[in-house]
This record gives structure tokens, C-alpha cells and sequence, in this order.
């Protein structure tokens, strides 16, 4: 516990640290933008906090239930290891779930809609979680702030019309539904048929016997039972971290955009390749063009595109200016960090539209771009990303101890309604094994693929499966309750961010 107390301290001031070196190089005349910045940065955090001791409960509760380690001991280690999973993620789920905002509110993030966007989504998840923490009830962050998106979404349509603007975008948040839908019928069925499997194969009764009180398991179970408990807990760190750095990200480029809008760790000679194929990409849409004339505001044309994904006979040309023009504004510069201050937030928008322009066109296979010219264009693509799609250390280390230091403090609510209220026995050393692998399993290769999944749904389906599986029967009464917070959980989302998103307009 001391040593892992040093490390989060440690962690704290690196990124104290780190954040006013950025900060060094910023001219701002008002003192404004920095009480938001901290203001905003407070709430993030404090929802990565709520997410450790909501969701990595789950990950410590078979641990405990089985004497495999002690209640401290548990969350220590399983906090230590959400910090690892959080400092190597990719950051391809946290830019996955910025996609289904509204592209008009991603631009204008530094604007009061912006603001209001981004602390109603935060604030809405944050309660929402609190809620159901209060309650004992596995409910999903994840889920919450799905719903907290969508919710977003919708308001920002009601509230100014279908005109120039874009709600939610559908087929994105189908995409992340399905995969918020099925993993708990994955966890249920696949752990169900583990725990079966193994008793096939693996007969020591002892496996799936009660634990006896206050006696560890035999060491190869203990090994295996904190092996899984060890790998849920990565990958929640992975998978669910990566959220809160995705919003952390809209709150630096909104407030101090010109530290954090474009990636400053582009080397020159990156920068000089970035240029050279955004010759190239404009040179590839040039064929593409059908004699259309040049738009007059091609970023204006190409945001519209984006917004209602149908593509227009000026849609390609109005892309080739738009490369044009970042070239424009980016090859003077010797590097990203010394692009001016006075165009780093239009570069970056600029930047942001096209990409998703050419993320749209590579889905709709529209304009049908020959092989090679596709190859360019999603090298081009990936330049973009990343200049713009870009996570800087010490924030994954800021989401890396408030998730550490959430799951050391609220754990116990949810451990006791894992290990004691799904079924109606004790939870079993192959149970807890069973329900962990798949979870483990399962977040690993929705974090490989950049989809959000739910380890609070996938780990307590899991080992409701394994009581199905075992026979043991289920406590339908938590089992109730775990349903109604699943299919509660997205429609009080949607309804609080909304809300939180119209009144938080008159705020800022």
C-alpha cells in the first residue's frame, strides 16, 4: 500500500509538472480559460475516480470471494495494474467514442456550446454512477457515457434543427451498441461453457467446491485466480481509461488550443513527410474531381458532407482544396509545435474534417478510388490522425491514478453484489476463474478493435453464466436489478446530458 501511495504521488506531480511546461508557451489575456481548464479537468478526473471504484470492483470481486488475496491487497494490485493498462493504451477507443458527437461541437469545442457539451456529458455520467454505486449495482460506465453522447447529440439537433447541424452520427453508435449489446451475452455463454468444459477436463473437486473460510485456494488456483484478476483489471485500464482521456483531450484543445490542438512531439522530418503526402493526396483526388469547379469555402462543403454523409458532386473537389490548404498553412512551419499560434486551432479543424471525410468515403467506398489511390489517401489519413488524434503522456497518467485511487476507496459495494448476490452459492474457484478469462478475453479484443465495451456487464453476466452453468442458481432479485440498470442505464443517460447540455447553453 506505501509503495503504491509513492507511485501515485509521484504520477501526481509529473503531470503537474508536465501541464504548466505546456502551459509555459500559451499567451492568454484572461485568466478564464485556466479556472475552466481546471474546473473541467477536476470533473474528468473525478469521473475516471467514480470508474475505478465502479467498474474495477468487478475485477478484485472473485479474488476476494475465493481468499486468493486480501480486500487491500486486492485493490492495490488490481489498481496498480488499471495504471499499466491506461499509460500503453492506444487511444483508438477514446477517439471511437468522440466520433458520435456532432462534428459542429467537436470544431467549436473551445466555444460555449463546446463547454457545455463536454460538462454535461461528464456530469451526467458521474451522477448516474453514483447512483447506482449507492445501490450496490453493477452498472456500466461505459454504457453511461454512451448514452451521455447520444443525449448530446439529440439535444444539440432539437435545438437547432437539421440545418448545418448533425445529431448523432447512427452508424457509429450502432457499431458501438452492438458491442455494449453482446458482450454480456458473450460473457454469459462463453463462461457458462468454460466452467462446463473444465469440468470435463480439470477434476479436482476442490475447483468447484465453497472456498472454506479464510483459507486460500491451493497455489495453482490462487496463481490462476490472480492471473485472470491481474488481466481484467489491464484491460479495464486499456479500455475504459481511454474514455476520460478522449473528453480530457476536448477540454485541453478547447481551452488552451494552441498547447494541445496539434501533436508538438511531430518531429520536423515527420512534419516535411506530412507535407510531401498531402501533395500526394491532393494530386490522387484531383482525379477524382469530374471537372466540378473549385468550391468557394471548401472546409465549409466538406463539414457538410461529413454532416449528412451524402456526397455531392463538389464533395471530392472541395476535399482536394481543403488538402491543399492545410499544406498551405502547415509547410512553412519547420515542425507542428512551430506551426503560428494565431492559425493552430483552423489547422487543426481543417485537419479534423478531412480525416473524417476520408474515414466517411473509405465506409461508403464513394467516390470507388482505385487501389493504389485508396492507399494513399489512407496514408494521407493517418498523417492526419496523427497530428490531431493524439494523447500526450501525462494525461494516460493523470486517468491512470484517478482510475488507481478510485478502485483502492469505493470497492466494496459492487465486490459484495458480485461474490454474493448473482447467485445463489458461493462463488466457486472455477466460477471466478471462468468469468474472468472471458472477461479478460473479451475487453482485450475490444480494446485491439477500438470498441467501448462494458467490464461490469461482461464480468457479472460471466459469472451469472457460471452459476447457470454450475447449477447453483440464480438470485433473481439482483439479477432483476442488474437488468433494470442495463436497459435504464442509456435512456437516464440520454435524458441528463440532454438536459445538462440545454441548460448549461445559458451558463456559459
Amino acid at each position: 500500500m506505501p509503495l503504491f501511495l509513492v507511485v501515485i504521488a509521484i504520477g501526481i506531480v509529473y503531470c503537474v509538472t508536465h501541464l504548466f511546461s505546456d502551459l509555459e508557451s500559451v499567451q492568454q489575456s484572461s485568466i478564464l480559460p485556466y479556472v475552466l481548464l481546471g474546473f473541467a479537468l477536476l470533473i474528468a478526473l473525478g469521473f475516471e475516480f467514480v470508474n475505478g471504484f465502479h467498474d474495477t470492483a468487478n475485477a478484485v470481486a472473485t479474488v476476494i470471494y475465493t481468499n486468493s488475496l486480501t480486500p487491500n491487497l486486492a485493490v492495490v494490485w488490481s489498481g496498480a495494474w488499471n495504471f499499466i493498462g491506461v499509460l500503453v493504451s492506444s487511444g483508438a477507443v477514446a477517439f471511437g467514442v468522440l466520433q458520435l458527437l456532432p462534428v459542429e461541437l467537436i470544431l467549436g469545442v473551445g466555444s460555449s456550446q463546446g463547454f457545455a457539451m463536454v460538462f454535461a456529458l461528464l456530469i451526467a455520467a458521474i451522477i448516474w454512477n453514483l447512483g447506482t454505486w449507492m445501490l450496490g449495482i453493477p452498472s456500466s460506465s461505459s454504457h453511461t457515457l454512451i448514452g451521455s453522447v447520444i443525449g448530446v447529440g439529440l439535444m444539440n439537433q432539437i435545438l437547432h434543427g437539421t440545418s448545418g447541424t448533425s445529431g448523432v452520427d447512427w452508424a457509429q453508435a450502432v457499431s458501438v451498441g452492438k458491442s455494449l449489446l453482446f458482450s454480456p451475452v458473450v460473457g454469459f455463454l462463453l463462461a457458462g461453457l468454460l466452467l462446463y468444459v473444465m469440468k470435463l477436463v480439470v477434476r479436482v473437486p476442490a475447483l468447484y467446491q465453497e472456498p472454506k473460510k479464510n483459507t486460500p485456494p491451493p497455489f495453482w488456483i490462487r496463481c490462476l485466480l490472480i492471473l485472470t484478476c491481474t488481466g481484467v483489471s489491464f484491460a479495464h485500464g486499456s479500455n475504459d481509461g481511454q474514455k476520460g482521456m478522449g473528453l480530457i483531450m476536448l477540454i485541453l484543445i478547447g481551452t488552451v488550443p494552441t498547447a494541445y490542438a496539434l501533436n508538438r512531439a511531430v518531429t520536423p522530418s515527420e512534419t516535411q513527410t506530412f507535407v510531401s503526402v498531402g501533395h500526394h493526396a491532393s494530386e490522387v483526388l484531383g482525379k477524382y474531381t469530374n471537372g466540378v469547379a473549385p468550391v468557394a469555402d471548401p472546409r465549409a462543403t466538406v463539414q457538410h458532407y461529413v454532416q449528412t454523409k451524402t456526397l455531392a458532386p463538389d464533395t471530392v473537389v472541395a476535399l482536394q482544396q481543403l488538402t491543399g490548404i492545410i499544406d498551405n498553412q502547415i509547410g512553412p512551419s519547420t515542425s507542428m509545435a512551430t506551426v503560428p499560434q494565431s492559425i493552430v486551432s483552423n489547422v487543426r479543424n481543417n485537419m479534423y474534417v478531412a480525416s473524417e471525410a476520408m474515414r466517411l468515403m473509405e465506409k461508403q467506398k464513394a467516390p470507388a478510388f482505385a487501389a493504389d489511390d485508396a492507399a494513399v489517401l489512407d496514408n494521407y489519413k493517418g498523417q492526419l490522425d496523427h497530428s490531431t488524434k493524439f494523447i500526450p503522456t501525462w494525461v494516460k497518467v493523470a486517468v491512470a491514478v484517478a482510475l488507481g485511487l478510485g478502485t483502492m476507496v469505493g470497492w466494496k459495494r459492487i465486490v459484495v453484489t458480485v461474490g454474493e448476490r448473482i447467485g445463489k452459492t458461493h462463488l466457486t474457484y472455477g466460477q471466478g476463474a471462468s468469468a474472468e478469462v472471458v472477461a479478460m478475453l473479451t475487453i482485450g479484443a475490444a480494446d485491439l478493435y477500438g470498441l467501448p465495451v462494458s467490464t461490469t456487464h461482461i464480468l457479472s453476466s460471466g459469472v451469472a453464466g457460471t452459476m447457470a452453468a454450475n447449477g447453483s442458481g440464480l438470485q433473481w432479485s439482483t439479477v432483476r436489478s442488474l437488468a433494470i440498470a442495463w436497459v435504464l442505464t442509456l435512456p437516464v443517460s440520454i435524458a441528463l446530458a440532454g438536459g445538462l447540455f440545454w441548460a448549461f447553453q445559458y451558463v456559459f
